[in-house]
């Protein structure tokens, strides 16, 4: 009578009396009962979260954000629509674009702003940097041949040579010399010589370039400009000099960063290509040995980082979640979309042994009550 039967059956149509079952007839308000009991004695809040303390310690969740990082990490090597190349594209674009010049506003602002850094830059870099011998070698060479070729220098000496610096050339020697000297400024002059010098640099150009070319060799203006460049060292300067360096190196560092730092790094990002970065990167990532190891690294610091916000507001999250999840809903769906034959097999699974010791019980006392009235009978006759 407790299950069965499991629908009602009526006669002329009235219902008869216990049917269905009592359990099946009351079945909405048992899966209601059945929720109160579970939500209110067993899963409450407390143990809800003593629940979710078991579920979440550390070494779950490092595990489960090792695997999330691990499929991530599996989800972009096989990104074949490259959204992850963009996503890290907009992400460097905006970064160098748009976020470090309002950064370099701000930072340019401080009075020792890169001080320390061009400090360093100078004392371990410009400081100890000297020539080698093949580099001071290149250096004149490109210096003969692409500053100073002979050309430039006729052309240089035909610009220097004009009227008015002639005249002073010719003034000035004859005013300051003295001596045999003296004789021959006032006498012959420079105007003249000067004059007919620029004339041949103008009208024998070929000829002009091979006779300053012969006078480079034969003054050997190449090994002097390989050796001066060798020499050339900021610790041969004295310390007062070498200060004044640096302090105005980093003077004028700041100052065009102050006025144009913004618009050279806007321009710089504009001139990247970041798609083509962006896929560099992510390709170095992928076959990077130290991304595998720095996974659970990463798995490790986050597992930490979660612990900590979990000790803290472990009690609130449950909070919030009791009403998400829904739970009593869920057991009253569950109670009431089981069949009444489905109940009845379940309670029959785990009460059957206590139920087989009842009947058990009821058939001993039937029996004892039994013989206990036969005794009373026959001692009335």
């Amino acid at each position: 009578m407790l299950f069965r039967p499991y629908r009602p059956y009526y006669i002329f149509g009235r219902k008869l009396p216990f049917t269905p079952g009592l359990i099946p007839a009351n079945q909405e308000r048992l899966a209601k009962r059945v929720a109160d009991t579970i939500m209110g004695s067993l899963l409450t809040p407390s143990e809800l979260q003593n629940l979710a303390r078991r579920l979440l310690k550390i070494e779950r969740m490092e595990a489960a954000i090792l695997w999330l990082l691990q499929m991530t990490l599996e989800q972009v090597k096989v990104d074949t629509n490259q959204r992850t190349a963009k996503i890290v594209a907009n992400i460097l674009r905006d970064l160098l674009g748009e976020s470090l010049p309002k950064l370099l506003k701000v930072w340019t602002q401080r009075e020792n702003f890169l001080e320390a850094q061009l400090n360093q830059i100078f004392d371990q870099v410009l400081l100890e940097f000297q020539l080698t011998e093949m580099q001071a070698n290149q250096l004149s060479d490109w210096l003969l041949k692409v500053v100073l070729p002979p050309d430039v220098l006729r052309q240089t000496l035909i610009d220097f040579l004009t009227d008015q610096n002639i005249s002073i050339i010719d003034e000035g020697f004859r005013e300051k010399s003295s001596g045999t000297y003296w004789v021959v400024a006032n006498l012959f002059g420079l105007r003249n010589t000067l004059t007919r010098l620029r004339t041949f640099c103008l009208d024998e150009r070929e000829l002009t370039n091979q006779r300053l070319a012969e006078l480079i060799t034969a003054l050997g203006v190449r090994e002097r400009i390989q050796e001066w460049l060798q020499n050339l060292s900021m610790q041969n300067l004295p310390v007062s000099t070498v200060r004044q360096l640096r302090n105005t190196m980093g003077d004028s560092v700041r100052l065009y960063l102050q006025e144009r730092g913004v618009d050279l790094i806007q321009g710089l990002s504009l001139s990247i290509d970041w798609e083509h970065i962006a896929d560099l990167i992510i390709e170095r990532l992928q076959v990077s040995s130290m991304m595998n190891t720095s996974l659970e690294l990463v798995s490790q610091e986050l597992a930490l980082v979660l612990e900590r916000y979990l000790e803290r507001d472990l009690e609130k999250i449950v909070a919030q979640a009791i009403p998400i999840l829904n739970i009593d809903q869920v057991i009253i769906d569950r109670v009431k979309g089981t069949s009444p034959q489905e109940l009845e097999v379940a309670v029959n699974v785990i009460v059957q042994s206590e139920l087989q010791a009842i009947v058990n019980l009821g058939g001993v006392l039937g029996v004892m009550v039994g013989l206990f009235q036969t005794f009373l009978l026959v001692v009335q006759k």
